[in-house]
């Protein structure tokens, strides 16, 4: 085969067959397709977008790069969520243990912030010891004890994604939806799941601005998913404010701890349960929404899913009970009487990097202990001079972005209408 010949075939709107994407990928990660040509094919791809076909193709091609989770025939179901991101997600942390508590077990792999959105590893670092770099006999291990485990990926899983993802970095083709579709998929596939659910998030704070982008990456995934035979639902979540009440890192791990005692805010509880019940039922271990909805309750009421936490935090090296320290406490007001109309949510995602609490650069470090404090929501009448925001900050830090924090909550005379946090299932 040509790697020119396919690049421009694809740059014309062809399509090309599972055997040639196979022989693209194999040969990039082999290093005997250079990085110039592979940006070209990438930037076809952007362009000029692919069939359903092909990004199944392009998601097994990158999915058999490495090895996958091999698990023995007796082992129970493998589950697992996947969120797009947003600020203030941290359903993770309390939905892995929440749902090994339902004789099902969790390998989930994890990452690390992106841009605006926060990262499920750095929200656990913030627990002094933790590890999240767990070999792939530390994770078999751990998830077969336990029945869950959060981690990130290996150097032996989905090589073809890490290659790929720098180089889409740097070539502006990350926001392409099979790209992205294939990127996600291949390393959820790499873990051996028999059920999955998405959490595709729309709106301010999420990377898909609108509902219309968000369903289209939606299917494509779902799509992928039913074909490589893992039973795959997902759900359009709203992110035009953030999630619960906390956005950063130490203080997600405090609001994720509530939620495991049965308490936390309604909208993150709501979330939680929701995306479990979905991935119990489609794995068959729930008959419907509402034995697994109430499975679930039961779970965090009763303090099982704490312990269960609790136990992959200490097999993961993590102390829970070590200090985790909040930087000092700042609260902003409102400068106007009326609702609250809009926030500029992937704003607060900027200035909560700023603040240390994300990166800027790969080997910026992070300050666990900053982060944001939400004290009203979208449609809910404020007072002048109200605090509307905490923020968790060193007071120099507090003082560089308090102007650009101001200008991320918009007040107005009227009432916003009201917008579901769940909006959509697509099953297929």
């Amino acid at each position: 085969m040509n790697p020119t010949q396919l690049i421009a075939r694809k740059r014309d709107g062809g399509e090309l067959t599972h055997e040639e994407i196979a022989w693209v990928i194999d040969g990039y990660v082999a290093g005997q397709i250079p990085e110039y040509q592979m940006a070209a094919m990438l930037l076809a791809i952007y362009v000029r977008g692919m069939t359903n076909a092909e990004t199944a193709a392009l998601t097994e091609s990158m999915l058999n790069s490495g090895v996958t989770l091999e698990w023995p025939e007796s082992s129970l179901p493998r589950l697992d969520k996947h969120s797009t991101g947003g600020i203030g997600d941290k359903v993770s942390l309390p939905l892995a243990p929440l749902l090994a508590c339902c004789d099902v077990c969790v390998p989930m792999l994890s990452g690390r912030g992106l841009g605006p959105t926060g990262g499920t590893l750095d929200k656990l670092e913030s627990i002094a010891g933790f590890r999240t770099d767990l070999s792939l006999d530390e994770i078999q291990q751990t998830t077969s004890e336990i029945g869950c485990v959060i981690t990130g990926t290996t150097p032996e899983l989905v090589p073809a994604d890490r290659q790929l993802y720098a180089l889409r970095d740097v070539t502006a083709t990350v926001p392409s939806v099979p790209l992205i579709t294939a990127s996600i998929m291949s390393k959820k596939l790499a873990e051996g799941l028999n059920a999955l659910v998405l959490d595709v998030k729309f709106g301010s704070g999420a990377f898909m601005k609108s509902v219309e982008i968000a369903r289209e990456l939606a299917t494509g995934m779902v799509a992928v998913g039913q074909q490589m035979g893992v039973s795959t639902t997902a759900l359009l979540t709203d992110m035009n404010q953030p999630l619960g009440r906390m956005a950063g890192n130490a203080v997600e791990v405090e609001e994720s701890l509530e939620i495991l005692r049965g308490r936390g805010p309604s909208d993150l509880r709501e979330l939680t349960i929701a995306l479990g019940a979905e991935v119990l039922v489609s794995a068959g271990k729930q008959n419907s929404q509402n034995t697994a909805r109430a499975r679930l309750m039961s779970e965090l009421d009763s303090g099982r899913a704490l312990e269960r936490f609790e136990k992959m935090v200490a097999a993961q090296g993590g102390r829970l009970n070590a200090p985790r320290p909040i930087a000092p406490a700042h609260a902003l007001c409102c400068n106007r009487s009326g609702f609250v109309a809009a926030i500029d949510t992937e704003a607060l995602g900027w200035i909560i990097i700023e603040l240390g609490g994300g990166r800027q650069k790969l080997t910026d470090s992070i300050d666990h202990s900053v982060g944001l404090e939400m004290l009203v929501r979208l449609g809910e009448p404020v007072e002048k001079g109200q605090p509307w925001i905490r923020v968790f900050a060193p007071q120099s830090k507090f003082d560089q972005i308090e102007l650009r924090l101001s200008a991320a909550l918009a007040i107005d005379d009227e009432c916003p209408p009201p917008t579901p946090l769940i909006l959509e299932r697509i099953a297929e």
